[in-house]
């Protein structure tokens, strides 16, 4: 599995960053690689959650499938990624000062062969996804100081 992290630190407290990030379907708002997101389950919130996230990265497209395994207000939200790619997925919200949020994403993600599988992983998912999710994570930023 291949390990991807990024942060940010956010000014904003932690209350108004987990206003922007709880409602998982506003994840296109900052998600460059996440086109739309649709529920499978009547509930959108909280542990339980499933949902299909179309996802666009270059040429290549792909839905993935995700349930929503930990969900602590304010604090963190957890994913299993069961489509395509797998894996684990969390955000972790802390309070890094007053009025500053650390935000910081992190996936555990396994690729099929023919995304190149442990290569994959690492060109895949190391380098082009890190570097789209360390984007997105500025676009959250902007996104949470400008409200």
């Amino acid at each position: 599995m291949g390990r991807i992290q990024v942060s940010v630190t956010i000014d904003a407290p932690v209350a108004r960053v987990w206003e922007i990030v709880e409602p998982v379907e506003r994840h296109v708002d900052w998600m460059a690689d996440a086109v739309a997101i649709r529920f499978t389950t009547e509930q959108t919130r909280g542990v339980g959650t499933t949902f299909l996230c179309d996802t666009k990265v270059g040429p290549i497209t792909l839905v993935d499938e995700m349930t929503i395994t930990e969900w602590t207000p304010g604090k963190a939200m957890g994913v299993r990624h069961t489509g395509v790619v797998t894996g684990t997925g969390r955000f972790t919200l802390d309070e890094e000062a007053p009025g500053k949020t650390a935000f910081t994403w992190t996936e555990d993600l396994s690729f099929p062969w023919w995304l190149g599988g442990k290569l994959g992983e690492i060109i895949g998912g190391k380098v082009v996804m890190k570097f789209i999710w360390r984007r997105n994570l500025v676009a959250l930023k902007k996104l949470v100081e400008s409200n």
